[in-house]
């Protein structure tokens, strides 16, 4: 693939589709989540930027990326976020920083949806940041 010069991008929410795919056996459980910037689109090679909400009970089990920082920002809702240290209740505003290599993860325990603004600094792609499970888990 050719590295051709990223330009400015806009996008709006309702004209960006849900991420296909995503499978429960790898901890993706009843999210939706849409990439809005990303290297498919914007041409984005070091930075992707999604929005995901997360239904009653969902969650985005412990995870990691070797090859990127990643952010979230709580926009509405509560729950439990996932970190190398445990479980902390997580809320409307907290501002949550990953850096590459750390487990992580989210997990609505209220009874109204979660959304989450979040990006990934150094790929623009899932491919490229890397995802990892524990060895360990077990989803049914």
């Amino acid at each position: 693939m050719s590295e051709a010069q990223p330009k400015p991008f806009r996008t709006n929410l309702r004209d960006v589709p849900k991420v296909a795919g995503l499978k429960k056996e790898d901890g993706w459980i009843d999210m939706q989540v849409q990439f809005l910037i990303d290297e498919k689109t914007a041409n984005s090679g070091r930075t992707l930027v999604g929005w995901t909400v997360l239904p009653p009970g969902a969650a985005h089990e412990r995870h990691r990326h070797p090859n990127v920082d990643e952010f979230w920002i709580v926009i509405k809702g509560e729950g439990v976020m996932y970190s190398d240290d445990g479980e902390s209740p997580s809320g409307e505003g907290d501002v949550v920083f990953t850096p590459a290599g750390y487990w992580h993860g989210f997990r609505n325990t209220s009874d109204e949806d979660v959304v989450l603004v979040w990006g990934w600094s150094g790929a623009g792609s899932l491919e490229k940041a890397g995802y990892e499970i524990p060895d360990d888990a077990s989803h049914s």
